[in-house]
């Protein structure tokens, strides 16, 4: 049977894991790395690049790289974290007609959802290579407190990357897989994961292989990001200072601060003051100007302690809608890799009373526990019950712009409620039906997933008409709304997928062109290769003439010389055939030199075929070296 790969769609890395012998392993990149940097570009000559190739030529080609796309995921652009962020990247963020976000690359628009397909993309040809077999199906992971547009914008990126997304799992839930595989007694734990562009904390019951989330909150605009912001906007205002220049609009300068202020933040989670040290980083009319400048873990803490802070009230909110305190949790599991900090670390004892559990890799535990879900959903993993819960209320909107709760959070899913309603005015021939996501009790203060009009129903008396409608939540998350005319049997219904921004035919379309990219990568690869093969074969044939000198006759070595330029004029283009071609020619010339140097009176011992000189010129000729013989 065919392999479901876990994958861990993160905000600065992405992480694949796979069950292999009834264990989860991580899948290396082609790099041979465990972590993929979610960073996708396009360098000066229109070749697209993804991960750490990406990340390498940041700082070189800062507007056509694009990073922290899942902060992008299911919003649209007037989303106030989206124009936060906006002016924090040094890459184009625009508005789409329907009013969705898009990013640009070498001058071209893309959904946030087809940035990550690229990610996902080469995440699907690594594991192919890795395992030596096709992949298709796959688990993603997304914030617990991600809502239903963000959800359906992730689903449409492993579409658009070829995958068919077998779940959607929250990243919490999947931590806890992780940990709690082979935990036979017990326990209630918190899932505390702080990763590079959100928060969430999730509480649950876990033990002999039911894991029962029981709450869960946080904050989709919380992580690793916000850190490194503040660095930058320390470094800056300190360069500003010293220098009278402002760097916010000097875009390469930005990425560079941008990627040292993440190594410092790194760095001080083990030492206790690092130097940022960025030469040329801008000039003035008095010439180059460089930033060099200490920085202490506690100048880090100081300048981010309000974040940290920020973590704790979705705990108390999950412990409360969990019916609990901090002293009945058993065991805290730290995910993300923000949780290496210090000050995180502290201030998670401080608020639980004990020390968080370290037995897991805070980088790798949410693909791991992806791939486990994976194998549950293959077969490979038996005995394992995994019920999670839908994240934030989902309600309709009624008269007076009342948002009317349908199912509430923390509801275990997958799920179906039904409501009867009526209409508001006499002889009211339709209705609209407003889905709301959140927990404020007015229609205008929560997120509209969508609206449909259920038609056609016959005029009667305002509070006549018996209009059902029922929520229907997968084990994704995802939601479906049906409006039904009890009397007509008239139904319309809406898969919360509008949100997303991307139409049914346009996420075909994207899947379409990530093929054909996929193909183009293919083929770029190949030319590589065999451009590599020819320059090799070139130099071996040029060493040849050079080391045989006047032994090679002179109608062969014209003959290699001819067939070398010609290999060198079929490199320049791009005909992968034709340089194949010219390569085997050539290499068939050569092996000519040999053959005639071998052929020559007394020629030297080693020359023939190039095999090399005697190692022992005073050994005779009946001397085997290394043997003894008894």
């Amino acid at each position: 049977m065919a392999k479901i790969i876990g994958i861990d769609l993160g905000t600065t890395n992405s992480v694949a894991a796979v069950m292999q012998g009834g264990e989860p392993v991580v899948i290396p990149s082609a790099e041979g790395e465990r972590l993929v940097p979610s960073v996708v570009a396009v360098n000066k000559n229109h070749e697209r690049l993804v991960g750490r190739v990406a990340r390498n030529q940041a700082i070189t080609n800062p507007t056509n790289t694009v990073f922290s796309i899942k902060r992008f995921m299911g919003r649209k652009s007037n989303d106030p974290e989206v124009e936060r962020t906006r002016q924090r990247v040094p890459y184009a963020v625009n508005e789409a007609p329907n009013g969705d976000v898009r990013v640009q690359l070498d001058e071209k628009d893309y959904s946030p959802s087809e940035i990550s397909a690229m990610i996902l993309g080469k995440i699907k040809r690594d594991a192919e290579s890795y395992l030596g077999e096709t992949i298709t199906q796959a688990v993603i992971t997304v914030p617990a407190y991600f809502n239903d547009a963000q959800r359906n914008a992730t689903k449409d990126a492993g579409k658009i990357a070829g995958l068919e997304v077998l779940r959607i799992i929250n990243e919490p839930t999947a931590s806890s897989l992780a940990y709690g595989l082979d935990k036979k007694k017990n326990e209630v734990i918190a899932v505390y994961d702080l990763g590079g562009g959100t928060f969430d904390i999730s509480i649950l019951d876990v033990g002999d292989g039911v894991f029962q989330v029981r709450a869960t909150s946080g904050d989709t605009f919380l992580g690793g990001d916000d850190f490194d912001i503040r660095v930058m906007d320390y470094l800056i205002e300190q360069f500003k200072k010293d220098n009278g220049i402002d760097l916010h609009n000097d875009r390469q300068a930005l990425q560079r601060l941008k990627e040292a202020s993440e190594k410092a933040k790194i760095e001080l989670s083990t030492t206790m003051q690092t130097e940022i040290n960025l030469p040329y980083l801008t000039a003035d009319a008095s010439g180059p100007k460089h930033l060099v400048m200490t920085l202490s873990r506690a100048k880090l803490e100081q300048l981010t302690a309000d974040l940290v802070d920020r973590t704790i009230a979705p705990v108390k909110q999950a412990l409360s809608d969990a019916g609990l305190t901090a002293g009945d949790i058993n065991e805290i599991v730290m995910v993300g890799g923000m949780t290496r900090m210090p000050a995180v670390q502290d201030r998670v004892r401080a608020f639980f009373g004990k020390e968080p559990h370290k037995g897991v890799n805070p980088d790798e535990v949410v693909a791991i526990g992806a791939a486990i879900q994976a194998g549950v959903l293959g077969g490979e993993v038996k005995d394992i019950l995994l019920l999670d819960v839908t994240p934030l209320t989902l309600s309709i909107e009624t008269l007076g712009g009342v948002a009317t709760p349908q199912i509430e959070r923390n509801t275990t899913i997958p799920t179906r409620r039904s409501q009867v309603f009526s209409t508001a005015s006499d002889s009211q021939t339709q209705v609209e039906i407003n889905v709301l996501q959140g927990e404020r009790p007015m229609a205008t203060d929560n997120k509209s997933l969508g609206k449909f009009i259920l038609d056609g129903i016959p005029p009667a008396p305002r509070g006549m008409p018996q209009i059902e409608v029922t929520f229907d939540i997968d084990a994704n998350g995802i939601l479906k709304v049906t409006a039904q005319d009890k009397a007509t049997g008239r139904s319309q219904h809406i898969t919360i997928t509008a949100s997303s921004g991307l139409s049914e035919s346009e996420v075909e379309k994207m899947r379409k062109d990530a093929e054909s990219h996929a193909e183009e990568d293919r083929k770029r690869k190949e030319l590589i290769e065999v451009r590599n093969n020819a320059d090799n074969t070139v130099y071996a044939a040029e060493k040849a003439l050079r080391e045989f000198g006047e032994k090679v006759p002179a109608e062969i070595r014209s003959e290699v010389e001819a067939k070398a330029a010609e290999v060198k004029k079929v490199a320049q283009g791009e005909d992968v055939a034709a340089i194949k071609s010219a390569t085997e020619a050539l290499g068939q010339v050569i092996q000519k030199i040999g053959a005639a140097v071998y052929q020559q009176p007394n020629a030297p011992e080693g020359e023939a075929g190039g095999a090399g000189p005697n190692p022992n010129p005073e050994a005779g000729p009946d001397v085997v070296e290394g043997e003894v013989k008894e």
